[in-house]
């Protein structure tokens, strides 16, 4: 798995990191993580896409493969069945979201883990709003409460 460096050499700083025992192998969570990842091109996650200058903002390839991309979100690195690294950015951050799933006992562990900067004074606005509130945190907790059901089947 690489590194949390971003190109240019940045290293995001660690946001906090959310988990979840799934009762299924690690290729029925992968699955389920594709359906909540493609997921953001129909969801409405476009339009907020757009309005805060996302990059990238169109959805184009195939799900959790390397260099597809879904709005706000590239797939900048794929192992399927082990982790997928999804980075983006727009006017007040620069993130990366890391899935990573993990064999355990009675299924799989999947992991997501937020890295983020909140440049100036309008990134540190944001970060109240989006991290501090607990909106992302929530967020964050439903795709996994919902990738846990969709394999769980």
């Amino acid at each position: 798995m690489g590194s949390t460096n971003e190109p240019g050499g940045e290293v995001l700083p660690f946001v906090d990191e959310h988990s979840v025992l799934v009762a299924a192998p690690a290729d029925a969570v992968w699955r389920a993580l594709a359906r909540q990842v493609a997921g953001f091109r129909s969801d409405g996650t476009a339009p907020l896409a757009h309005l805060l200058g996302a990059v990238p903002v169109r959805a184009a390839g195939t799900p959790l493969d390397e260099g597809a991309t879904v709005p706000g979100f590239a797939v900048a690195e794929a192992a399927p069945g082990r982790y997928v690294r999804l980075t983006g950015r727009h006017r007040f951050s620069r993130y990366a979201l890391l899935w990573t799933l993990t064999p355990q006992p009675g299924g799989t562990l999947l992991s997501a883990r937020t890295e983020a900067a909140f440049p100036g004074p309008h990134g540190r606005a944001y970060r109240l709003l989006v991290i501090s509130s607990g909106a992302h945190r929530t967020m964050v907790r439903r795709m996994l409460r919902t990738v846990r059901r969709w394999a769980q089947g």
